[in-house]
């Protein structure tokens, strides 16, 4: 029980106030638990010196591929999963806010080749990232506080234009209008967010929905293309 104390205390030091671990974990578990977090822990250390700033710890796995950690920034206490992609060059660059966890196999592309760079990515605070995520940066992404993301989500920042029907799409440019997800959104697993939209303070996209235009805040919507089912500060009300 004192090691679990400890470990509390050193966690909510490091931002995240209020956690505690389950105390149904044995200590054998839990002390495992710590070898590999003290491994993460020096990975982590190694990765700070190419960072442009860093102001906490970084807890970084395995088989990671970080490309242009010149440009990011890093806040209090940032984890990155195995098999984690990050490519960073953009005009801007990433900026991580504090308490950041990407899990495994999660990629952010911010740039698909050197022709025309992305803009670049925001995260506020206490953000994470499910296993297997996509974010395609072309257009700027900026992604609040205290969102969730599930496993499997797709946000993309950048449409291809196709106006003239006698011209291949891939000789007709493309748009970038960017994507902006405020504080405390939850984004169900497998869910799909296209270039333009914005998503509202509170809102939830359910799993499996294709979100093509802005969400208002507080609104649970789902569906393909996502539609309102509810607004969430009146849940007796069906919106359609």
């Amino acid at each position: 029980m004192k090691i679990n104390n400890i470990i509390n205390s050193i966690i909510s030091s490091l931002g995240r106030k209020g956690y505690k671990i389950d105390s149904k974990i044995s200590n054998y578990n839990l002390f495992v638990v710590i070898v590999v977090k003290i491994s993460e822990l020096l990975r982590g250390l190694i990765l700070k010196l190419f960072l442009k700033s860093s102001s906490g710890l970084i807890f970084l796995s395995n088989k990671t591929t970080i490309k242009h950690k010149n440009l990011i920034k890093a806040g209090k206490t940032l984890f990155i999963g195995s098999n984690v992609e990050i490519n960073a060059l953009s005009k801007n660059g990433i900026s991580f806010g504090n308490n950041v966890s990407i899990h495994r196999n999660t990629i952010i592309d911010c740039t698909g080749g050197i022709r025309s760079i992305g803009d670049g990515l925001v995260i506020g605070d206490s953000v994470g990232f499910s296993p297997y995520c996509y974010i395609q940066v072309r257009g700027k992404i900026k992604i609040g506080s205290n969102v969730i993301f599930g496993p499997y989500v797709k946000i993309f920042s950048e449409n291809h234009n196709f106006h003239d029907p006698d011209l291949p799409v891939n000789q007709q440019g493309e748009s970038r209008k960017g994507v902006n997800i405020e504080s405390g959104v939850w984004v169900g697993c497998s869910a799909i967010i296209l270039d333009g939209v914005t998503i509202g303070k509170n809102a939830i996209i359910a799993a499996g929905s294709l979100v093509n235009k802005d969400v208002p805040p507080n609104c649970i919507v789902a569906g393909i293309p996502a539609k309102i089912i509810r607004n969430r500060k009146n849940n007796n009300q069906d919106e359609k």
